[in-house]
């Protein structure tokens, strides 16, 4: 383990795309990283898969209600 509990295999823009998930799960909408960072970008695209795999349990849950 190093400094900050992280091992030497925690690459940095995974936890950036875990922050993105967490964002979403919470509510927020803005990016709190610069814009023009790979980090940022990182913490989209864990914003935007969260956003797609409620999606699609909203989709399946309408489509169960439809069919009762």
């Amino acid at each position: 383990m190093r400094r900050n509990g992280l091992s030497k295999y925690d690459a940095p823009l995974r936890i950036q795309f875990e922050w993105g998930q967490e964002a979403f799960k919470r509510g927020k909408l803005t990016c709190p990283i610069d814009s023009n960072t790979m980090q940022a970008r990182e913490w989209q695209r864990g914003w935007d898969t969260a956003y797609h795999v409620n999606l699609q349990k909203v989709l399946q849950d309408e489509q169960a209600r439809a069919r009762s």
